[in-house]
């Protein structure tokens, strides 16, 4: 759902360049995952489980018992840790795809990015408990990160181009980028 997010917004953006559309996928995606890793708790409260049945499964978690009673264990801080591991290599490689956005358009897009992320760094800083605490990040925090995307912004007309805009896209989304 997320990386269609991405490829829409591209497509509004005018951009239909398949690199692009990949790494606006990978940015989707990171930021599904983040939202994953932070509301677990919130989730299974809700009768919802977005973790991944397999590490549930292979961790011992007993699906049922943990939704009726959801506790941080080390296992699932070390699920929550993994989903923000992948977020950030996602991430990294969706700034190169950016780069190919309108001018105008780069400093919001970048800004999501980096707020997302920052929510990513909050959770890592909560030793990756998301039961009873809820990451989010402050109005300061976010200034910081929205001037951040302003200078990468800028840099990023100054910089050559990475070679990570032509990373194949995820096999989960290469239909979408493909569609497009």
């Amino acid at each position: 759902m997320a990386s269609a997010v991405g490829v829409m917004m591209c497509v509004l953006m005018g951009v239909r360049d398949r690199n692009a559309l990949a790494r606006a996928c990978d940015l989707g995606v990171a930021m599904q995952l983040t939202n994953i890793a932070r509301d677990v708790g919130e989730d299974a409260m809700e009768n919802r489980l977005y973790l991944p049945i397999e590490w549930l499964e292979d961790a011992g978690i007993d699906i049922e018992e943990f939704i009726a009673n959801p506790i941080s264990t080390k296992a699932i801080r070390q699920m929550v840790r993994r989903l923000i591991v992948e977020s950030e290599r996602l991430y990294l490689r969706s700034e190169a795809g950016i780069t190919k956005l309108p001018i105008s358009c780069r400093p919001g897009i970048f800004a999501a990015r980096y707020i997302y992320a920052g929510i990513g760094n909050v959770i890592r800083e909560q030793s990756y408990q998301t039961i009873t605490m809820r990451a989010r990040t402050t109005k300061t925090r976010k200034i910081g990160l929205m001037g951040m995307a302003i200078l990468r912004t800028v840099s990023g007309m100054l910089m050559p181009q990475s070679a990570v805009v032509y990373a194949k896209p995820l096999p989960e989304v290469e239909f979408l980028v493909t569609a497009v």
